[in-house]
């Protein structure tokens, strides 16, 4: 059987399917692989779907939280759960359908990918080729070895955002941002929701935003912190986790149990053992700063590379490559620049460039090396208005040039608002405090948290 070549090959079509199109319009001869349905994680599984379950339980804390305002109503909200996951599987799938890449220079394989050399793959019962390669097989859920877990109907994040029964009762073991954006989805809806966190919640965030988050989602969701799960077992509809703390052990029950303890590469996938590519330790493909893996001419991008597992950085990388390989014609490394990530659960959470911890690890010193200015929701006239009883900006500068490091936002409209830092720090990578302070702040509008953090850390310089 013969080798059918192509010019260039993707593998995925969540961030690859720019690629792949971008490819294809320039004129080259293009293939591109993807086994499930178009769009990837983020649209199927991901990030679409749980923000479109996420904004509704916004919708029912502001509700729950009038009283606050003077507000008050006899009526009672319920959430019509079934017909929110519905609607959300309906739009999903529309969505999914909807992507058809096919046409002049670009054909589509629904086949799995598997490597058999370097470049050259097995699709379909049929061997391919290409001069470049881009690999865009995304990550899945990582499912932790626990003694009866196997074979029980639990859930990842999957099947949580195409679930149509709301359960009584739900445990959530994990403490990252899958389980505390879906965890805290459902219990507005109207679960009672315990997670269950062997360390910390968000362990890889700032630790003043660690901190916060703590004491206020502590207040509103059970989260019984410090706990290992040993033993999980199914019957009657119910499962029952056994946990230990130290010599301490307690059983906890509920009609449903999420599993959001982080994610795996599908590198697993790929027969990359009968190629050059080579892994990290955790299984991701292992690039350098062209992108390009041990294989000259193959790429890796987006989750299974590991570097950042945000669509926004795959769509980063995404143009990237376009833009070098294929327009330019000339590799050049990528620059992420201050690389922004958002957590959608409540209270909402935003983090640009560097954390404090990051500095401590390094041997940084507060007042030294670094200043930190820190200002609270409460202390700005919109957050008054709103009556804040928790959230602040946390900016973080080089102590002799003032020149911005880091942004921590949480609270309202976290993910929002830091785009004002975004911009700076992108359009200017030496911007300092003092350009957050050359711009007229509307009054009174949430952004002067940002402007008050800056000129806490003004007055330290």
């Amino acid at each position: 059987m013969g080798t059918k070549h192509y010019d260039t090959i993707v593998i995925g079509s969540g961030g690859g399917l720019v690629i792949a199109v971008a490819a294809a319009q320039l004129g080259l001869k293009t293939a591109l692989i993807e086994k499930e349905k178009m769009g990837g994680t983020c649209l199927n599984r991901g990030c679409i779907p749980s923000k479109m379950l996420i904004y509704p339980a916004e919708v029912t804390e502001y509700l729950a939280g009038a009283e606050k305002f003077g507000i008050r109503t006899s009526k009672k909200y319920t959430a019509g759960f079934k017909s929110i996951i519905t609607r959300i599987s309906r739009t999903i799938a529309s969505e999914s359908k909807s992507i058809d890449p096919r046409g002049k220079n670009l054909e589509v394989h629904r086949h799995t990918a598997r490597f058999v050399k370097d470049k050259v793959l097995l699709v379909g019962g049929n061997y391919i080729s290409a001069d470049r390669i881009f690999i865009a097989a995304g990550a899945r859920p990582q499912i932790p070895t626990i003694k009866g877990l196997e074979g029980t109907p639990y859930m990842t994040s999957t099947e949580a955002l195409r679930n149509t029964r709301l359960p009584k009762k739900m445990i959530v073991i994990g403490g990252g941002y899958i389980a505390a954006e879906l965890g805290y989805a459902y219990r507005a809806l109207g679960s009672d929701v315990h997670f269950l966190v062997r360390s910390g919640l968000l362990g890889r965030e700032d630790k003043d935003i660690r901190s916060e988050f703590t004491r206020v989602f502590t207040k509103h969701h059970h989260v019984h912190l410090g706990w290992n799960p040993v033993h999980i077992s199914y019957n009657n509809k119910t499962f029952s986790v056994v946990m230990e703390k130290g010599r301490k052990k307690k059983t906890l029950s509920g009609d449903a149990l999420l599993v959001a303890t982080g994610v795996v590469p599908n590198s697993d996938f790929l027969g990359l053992d009968k190629t050059n590519i080579k892994l990290t330790k955790n299984g991701f493909i292992e690039t350098n700063s062209f992108l390009e893996t041990s294989v000259p001419g193959v790429y890796a991008l987006g989750d299974i590379a590991g570097k950042y597992l945000f669509r926004h950085s795959v769509n980063f990388e995404a143009e990237h490559l376009i833009q070098t390989l294929l327009v330019d014609k000339k590799k050049r490394p990528v620059d992420y620049g201050p690389m922004p990530h958002a957590i959608f659960t409540h209270p909402q959470i935003a983090n640009l460039g560097v954390t404090e911890d990051q500095l401590l690890e390094q041997g940084k010193q507060l007042g030294r090396d670094y200043v930190v200015g820190l200002s609270r929701y409460a202390e700005c006239a919109m957050g008054a208005a709103r009556r804040s009883d928790h959230g602040f900006v946390k900016l973080i500068a080089e102590s002799k040039t003032g020149r911005l490091l880091g942004c921590h936002i949480i609270g309202e409209e976290a993910s929002d608002m830091i785009h004002l830092v975004i911009a700076v720090m992108y359009v200017k990578r030496d911007a300092t405090v003092h350009d957050l302070l050359n711009i007229v702040y509307i009054h009174p509008a949430l952004p002067e948290v940002v402007r008050n953090a800056a000129r806490a850390v003004e007055e330290q310089l």
